[in-house]
C-alpha cells in the first residue's frame, strides 16, 4: 500500500469519528432544543390561562365598583332631593346610609363649598373593587405580555432544531461516496453551522 493511499485512509477514518461525534453531539442539542421548546410552550399557557382569569377577577371587580357607584349615585340623588325640599331630617337620614367611601368624598365636598360636580366626581371617591380592578387588570397585561415572551422562546429554540437539522444534513451528506474534498467542506460547513446553533443556544434562557 503506497504512502498516498495510507494517508488518504487515515483521512477517512478521521473524517468518520468527526462525522460521527457531530453527528451524535447535534442529535442531543436537536433533543435539547425540542425538550427547551416544549417547556416554553407550556409557560406560554401557563401565562395565558393566568392572563384571562385575573382578566376575569377585574371584570368582576369592576361590576362591584360599578353597583357601588349605582347605590352612592341614587343615595345623593335623594339627598339632592330631601335638601331642595329643605327636609333636614330627611338629608340627615340618607347621609346615614351612605357607604364609607362615598361619605368620604361627600365629607371633601362639603369642605370644598361644593365647587366639584358632586361627591362622585372628586378624587376621593374610591368605591369597592376600582382599586382591585387596577390591580388584576395590571396583573392581567403583565401575564399576557410574559405568555408573549414565553411563545417567542419557545419559537427561538424551535428554530434552532430546524438550524441542528441542517447539521445532521450536512454531516450525513459528507458520509457519502464523494470527493474527499468535498466531504471536508460539507463537515467542515456543518461544523460551522453548529458552532453558531451553540452559541445561539447559550444566549437563550433555560426552562427545567
Amino acid at each position: 500500500m503506497t504512502d498516498a493511499a495510507t494517508a488518504a485512509e487515515r483521512e477517512s477514518r478521521i473524517l468518520d469519528i468527526v462525522t460521527v461525534f457531530v453527528l451524535s453531539i447535534t442529535a442531543v442539542l436537536t433533543a435539547w432544543c425540542g425538550f427547551e421548546a416544549s417547556k416554553w410552550g407550556g409557560e406560554m399557557s401557563i401565562a395565558f390561562s393566568q392572563a384571562s382569569s385575573a382578566r376575569i377577577q377585574a371584570t368582576a371587580a369592576e361590576g362591584t365598583a360599578r353597583d357601588a357607584r349605582l347605590y352612592d349615585l341614587s343615595m345623593f340623588t335623594e339627598w339632592v332631593l330631601a335638601e331642595a325640599d329643605g327636609r333636614e331630617d330627611l338629608t340627615q337620614f340618607v347621609e346615614e346610609r351612605f357607604t364609607p367611601e362615598f361619605a368620604v368624598a361627600f365629607d371633601a365636598w362639603i369642605a370644598g363649598d361644593r365647587t366639584e360636580r358632586g361627591p362622585l366626581a372628586m378624587e376621593e371617591y374610591v368605591p369597592p373593587g376600582t382599586e382591585e380592578a387596577a390591580e388584576f387588570a395590571a396583573t392581567a397585561d403583565a401575564k399576557f405580555a410574559e405568555a408573549l415572551e414565553n411563545n417567542q422562546r419557545g419559537d427561538n429554540y424551535s428554530l434552532l432544531t430546524v438550524l441542528f437539522a441542517l447539521v445532521l444534513f450536512l454531516t450525513a451528506i459528507s458520509q457519502r461516496d464523494i470527493a474527499p474534498w468535498i466531504r471536508r467542506v460539507l463537515l467542515g460547513l456543518g461544523i460551522v453551522v453548529g458552532i453558531v446553533g451553540i452559541v445561539i443556544m447559550l444566549t437563550f434562557p433555560i426552562k427545567i
